[in-house]
């Protein structure tokens, strides 16, 4: 898959002195359309959000941005644990014209919704979490990246490929701090500030994020609700996408 198809534009801001990328629809989308905000996991960009933002536009205003220090956009003034991550992905939404929407993450992206939730509640309509980060069961580096590399093995091609470059662009230091960063996050605190509807969504054959722990997240979200992908790894996003857009479809388009 290509940096950008026919149908997804690349569009250039920047917040706070940070250079922002981030993909958008090509198409036209209904001024009345709910906006949608994906955010991407550790080490990658959102490059790989792509299938997901295809399968949603149309129907949703949605955009996949590069956090600051990932992917094509430019690195923050100083290094950013994950409340400075959810601090500057509230200042983009700002900056981009959009004051409230429902945000979809994946991995580690689910901490960082979890943090704006709690640091910047104003700005989170709804709640997507597809396989939500740090599964206590492996509290080291060495476990995660165990399990890693058996999920390397279960995705769709050409996502090791993508994940790859995009880990070689943000470099071994960033993604080795943000990864110690979020093993040490207390996450389930983080994710009971969740106080809007949330959907978990695990795939059934994910080895990073066990089942115990997806049941043991929506059980803490005050308005969650868990669904499996039959037969779909970590990036369900990226290896399932149409089963994980018939799921999210009807969540987002539910009254408020």
């Amino acid at each position: 898959m290509g940096e950008l198809s026919a149908s997804v534009q690349g569009r250039w801001s920047v917040v706070a002195g940070v250079r922002w990328y981030s993909r958008t629809p090509a198409a036209r989308v209904p001024d009345a359309a709910r906006p949608v905000v994906l955010v991407h996991g550790l080490g990658v960009s959102a490059r790989y959000m792509v299938p997901l933002l295809q399968r949603l536009q149309g129907e949703f205003r949605v955009v996949a941005p590069d956090l600051p220090g990932f992917g094509r956009s430019s690195d923050p003034p100083e290094p950013l644990g994950l409340p400075g991550l959810a601090d500057a992905l509230a200042a983009w939404m700002s900056d981009y014209g959009l004051p409230r929407a429902a945000l979809i993450g994946n991995s580690l992206g689910c901490q960082v919704i979890a943090h704006l939730a709690e640091r910047h509640p104003e700005r989170l309509a709804r709640a997507v979490l597809v396989s939500p980060t740090m599964d206590p069961s492996a509290p080291r580096p060495r476990q995660q990246i165990a399990r890693l590399l058996v999920d390397v093995t279960r995705e769709r091609r050409p996502l090791p490929l993508i994940a790859s470059r995009d880990y070689i662009e943000a470099g071994a230091s960033r993604a080795w701090r943000t990864l110690r960063a979020a093993l040490r996050d207390p996450a389930a605190e983080h994710y009971r500030q969740i106080r809007v509807p949330a959907l978990v969504v695990r795939g059934e054959r994910d080895p990073i994020v066990s089942a115990p722990w997806s049941e043991e997240v929506a059980r803490l979200l005050p308005q969650g609700r868990l669904l499996t992908v039959p037969g779909a790894p970590h990036a369900v996003n990226f290896s399932a996408p149409d089963a994980l857009a018939r799921i999210v479809r009807p969540f987002l388009l539910e009254a408020d």
